[in-house]
């Protein structure tokens, strides 16, 4: 019996494939990598590459050569040179005295990070890695606590790393308390509301050097415009470059005033975003502000506040200008951020130092970025 295959007709058998056609199905298939490789090489050039440098740079010392320069490699020298060599003063701040409220502190804070490792035993899902990293997140958070304790009072001095975590966090809590106060405000249905937004912006619109010159110009107590409140407060001979807290005050402030409106912008587009109808069912059944705020306006803006506070984290560390423009720095080393020792090591021919101090401010950075990501932000989303 012939088969149906064999009746067919020629005109309905699949047509073969020619060379031309195994062209154009293998183009198809490399378009995407074609059109994607240009953007990965632009990454790779501009990002992965210098970040690569750099890592040899802080490996290596700079020295003038004839006809040049060159790099000698040297290893961990650099960072051994900001741990326990000539810049360990300058980078981790002096060490004061252990004394027995110093001691109560940290193992206050032991017990803290203990009490968080307990947490993560205690639970069903342990995995290596998760262990591993809380393991070297309470040593981290252990070191940087020690450094704390022992440099913020009793004698002791800040380093470029205290005094950058003092910016970073003083700063972040005032710009975001002020900025949602400001927000909450300019939100409501008060009179003028629409011209006050506009003026609380104006301090984002300055350039961050046009910022550290005008308050450098403020805290001028013999000629600046504040001087007769500056006489009334006793303060004509008063210098703040000339006191370590006094000169990180005025900077935090320069600061504060300068990044609130990020803040402000960000939590006003969060709150006027907000459906109504929750807040007029909750007005309806006789809520005050508070509990409005507390049960309804707070969790639905939180996932904002973390993304704008994870944001300005970020940026915070890079903080160069103020205390470069407002105080050079001092006195002596007490202004200085990672980024300006960075800059001075820079300045001074000091590549190696200057890309070692780098590099642990990227270190620094992530290990804070990580930390709020995984532990604070990650939680908010799970309460969520």
């Amino acid at each position: 019996m012939i088969s149906e295959l064999d009746t067919m007709s020629p005109e309905l058998e699949e047509p073969q494939p020619t060379r031309l056609h195994t062209v154009i199905a293998a183009a198809d298939r490399l378009a995407g990598s074609v059109f994607i490789l240009p953007t990965v090489l632009a990454l790779l050039l501009l990002s992965i590459f210098p970040l690569l440098a750099s890592l040899y740079v802080s490996l290596a010392r700079f020295k003038i050569a004839k006809g040049g320069f060159k790099l000698e490699f040297v290893g961990l020298d650099n960072y051994k040179k900001l741990f326990l060599g000539p810049e360990r003063t300058h980078f981790l701040g002096a060490f004061a005295p252990s004394t027995p409220l110093t001691w109560f502190l940290f193992a206050v804070i032991l017990v803290a990070l203990a009490f968080f490792l307990a947490q993560y035993l205690l639970k069903a899902r342990i995995s290596l890695g998760g262990l591993i990293g809380r393991l070297l997140l309470a040593l981290g958070l252990a070191g940087l606590a020690w450094m704390l304790v022992h440099t913020l009072w009793n004698d002791g001095r800040l380093g470029t790393v205290s005094t950058t975590l003092v910016y970073v966090f003083v700063g972040i809590f005032f710009q975001y308390i002020l900025g949602l106060g400001l927000a909450m405000l300019t939100v409501q249905n008060l009179p003028g509301r629409r011209f006050f937004r506009v003026v609380f912006l104006l301090p984002m619109m300055i350039t961050p050097v046009g910022v550290a010159y005008m308050f450098r110009m403020l805290t001028d107590t013999s000629k600046g415009p504040f001087t007769p409140i500056w006489q009334a407060l006793g303060l004509v001979d008063f210098s703040w470059v000339n006191n370590a807290w006094g000169a990180r005050t005025a900077i935090l402030i320069a600061d504060i005033w300068q990044w609130t409106p990020f803040m402000f912008i960000v939590l006003v587009a969060a709150l006027e975003s907000q459906p109504i109808e929750p807040l007029e069912a909750a007005t309806v059944d006789g809520a005050n502000g508070w509990q409005i705020f507390q049960h309804i306006t707070w969790p639905a803006i939180l996932p904002v506040s973390m993304t704008l506070i994870l944001i300005r984290l970020i940026e915070a560390f890079k903080i160069v200008d103020l205390p470069n423009v407002m105080t050079n720095g001092g006195p002596g080393t007490a202004t200085q951020s990672l980024t300006y020792h960075a800059f001075v090591n820079w300045r001074a021919l000091d590549l190696g130092g200057s890309a070692a101090v780098a590099y642990m401010l990227l270190f620094l950075v992530t290990f804070f970025g990580m930390i709020f990501v995984n532990l604070i932000r990650g939680r908010v989303v799970e309460a969520l």
